[in-house]
């Protein structure tokens, strides 16, 4: 019996559920994921380089709750304290870009 492929790409469910690239429901998720996808990077570098939120925290000179929030995406944070997260709380180096 044959059976039929139904699998569907990530980027065709997203756009199911929200709509197209410039809709107001898609930019609001767009937005929304990019914050996730940021906390999300930072605790995975986190747990490679072994380190506990408490840990990170102590070499940025922030705290726990801090760290807990960036990474659930409960805080936003600034560039500055970012850079400090990255560079040397995680030793690596914070690159930035944008599309016009």
């Amino acid at each position: 019996m044959k059976t039929k492929n139904s699998t569907k790409t990530l980027a065709l469910l997203i756009e199911e559920q929200y709509g197209k690239k410039g809709t107001p429901k898609r930019d609001k998720f767009d937005k929304g994921y990019e914050s996730f996808k940021l906390g999300a990077m930072i605790q995975e570098a986190r747990l490679e380089k072994g380190l506990t939120q408490e840990q990170l925290a102590e070499k940025c000179g922030t705290n726990k709750a801090y760290i807990s929030k960036v990474e659930n995406d409960i805080k936003d944070v600034r560039i500055s304290t970012l850079q400090k997260i990255i560079e040397v709380g995680l030793g690596g180096h914070l690159n930035l870009t944008f599309d016009l």
